[in-house]
């Protein structure tokens, strides 16, 4: 079976099943042994607009349910915020860092030990600086697990 097609064509059943002698718009040249298929490729173009395909479905997020990418892209450009150790009389150094380890993630030893160091001989040391979310979070788990923390916006710079 011969096939010429030429630029953009119309599926209607009038181009598949009855082309005119000489048309050079139409699909198939010869005998056309496959009519169950055309058959079937026309009943299903037949009925939504001659062979055009429907406009994609896009789908739409209910008000105040936003999608997962958006609450990437929010977390992304959010203004940093400072998790801050306050000293405290009461929990020994060694707690501290245990902790500082356990709530922060990627904290190690050594940085959880100065941490806790500054805070001890200044008062106050920033544990991290993360999206607002994330600060809330490390902050209550912090004061969950005894210690004195609070958060401020990280302006001018990290």
């Amino acid at each position: 079976m011969e096939t010429a097609m030429c630029g953009r064509l119309a599926l209607s059943p009038n181009h598949v099943f009855s082309p005119k002698p000489g048309d050079k718009n139409s699909l198939f040249k010869g005998p056309c042994l496959n009519r169950g298929i055309l058959a079937t490729l026309s009943a299903i173009g037949a009925g939504k607009g001659g062979g055009l395909l429907d406009r994609p479905v896009i789908e739409k997020t209910t008000p105040g349910r936003e999608s997962e990418f958006d609450l990437r892209k929010s977390r992304k450009f959010s203004p940093p915020y400072r998790v801050l150790l306050h000293n405290d009389n009461y929990n020994k150094r060694e707690y501290v860092v245990q902790v500082l380890m356990k709530v922060i993630p990627g904290m190690t030893l050594d940085n959880a030990v100065n941490i806790m160091q500054e805070a001890h001989y200044n008062g106050l040391s920033v544990a991290i600086i993360c999206c607002q979310a994330d600060a809330e979070e490390h902050c209550m788990q912090l004061r969950g697990n005894g210690l004195l923390s609070s958060i401020e916006p990280a302006t001018g710079g990290c």
